[in-house]
Parts: structure tokens; sequence; C-alpha cells
């Protein structure tokens, strides 16, 4: 499980990236109202490929303890962007976001009873999601 982990983290990261590749026009999102807070779209391409990297080295170190609640969030990680972008289905994105959520909460208590080196590692990715969900209720909010 050590090795298999970091590799879903890769194929997760390529599957939701897919939805954006499949989207036959983007003209949905580009004429959603955003948050003020909302950053460039070039901004979540730089974020989630740090972010990923961080998430595979961690779930490497730690992968005995996390494997099936990471493989479960991993899941529904790949899901969001399909829902929210292919699907155009922000109200059950952010009921997805919501429950990665909880999810990285117990990933995170888990890592922190691990090692406070791998807890800081991976607390990025938590406060991203949390961003995001502020981002993904701006615009169920707003629209």
């Amino acid at each position: 499980m050590k090795y298999i982990l970091p590799i879903l983290v890769v194929l997760t990261s390529v599957i939701g990236s897919l939805a954006n590749t499949y989207i036959s026009s983007d003209d949905w999102y580009a004429e959603l109202i955003k948050s003020p807070l909302n950053p460039p779209s070039y901004v979540f391409g730089i974020i989630w490929s740090i972010l990923y990297i961080m998430m595979a080295f961690v779930s490497f170190k730690v992968a005995e303890k996390i494997s099936l609640i990471f493989i479960l969030q991993l899941v529904l990680n790949a899901a969001w962007s399909w829902i929210f972008f292919f699907f155009q289905a922000p109200v059950i994105a952010f009921v997805d976001i919501g429950i990665l959520i909880y999810l990285n909460h117990r990933i995170l208590n888990i890592i922190k009873n691990q090692s406070r080196v791998l807890f800081y590692l991976y607390l990025p990715y938590f406060l991203w999601l949390i961003f995001a969900a502020f981002l993904n209720a701006s615009i169920i909010w707003l629209n």
C-alpha cells in the first residue's frame, strides 16, 4: 500500500484534470459571478501540483495508518472537478467537498499522532479544501 497511495494521488490528479479537458465550453464557468477572493485560473494548477506532491509524500510515509480513508478522499477529490465543471452542479460539488473536509480532518488527526512534520505537510491541503469550499459556496450564493 505504501507505493500504491502515491500512484493513486497521481491518478487522481489526472482524472480530476480530465474534467476540464472534456468541457465542451468553459463559458459556463467564465460567466459565473465569483468571489473577489477567487484566484486567477492559472493559480489553481500551481497550487494543486504542489498539494498533490505533498499528499503523495505524506501518504507514502503513513500509508498503513490512512490507506482506506485516504483512498476514499481521493475518489471524492477526483469527483469534485467532474461534478462541478463537467456536470455544472455546484451544489452537489459543495456536498462532495464538505465530505472531503470531514475525511481529511480525520486523516490529519491520524497523521498528527505519527509526525508533526507530516502533519504540517498535509495541513495546506486541508486548508485549501476549506478555501475551495468557500469559493464553491460563493458561486452557489452569488449565482
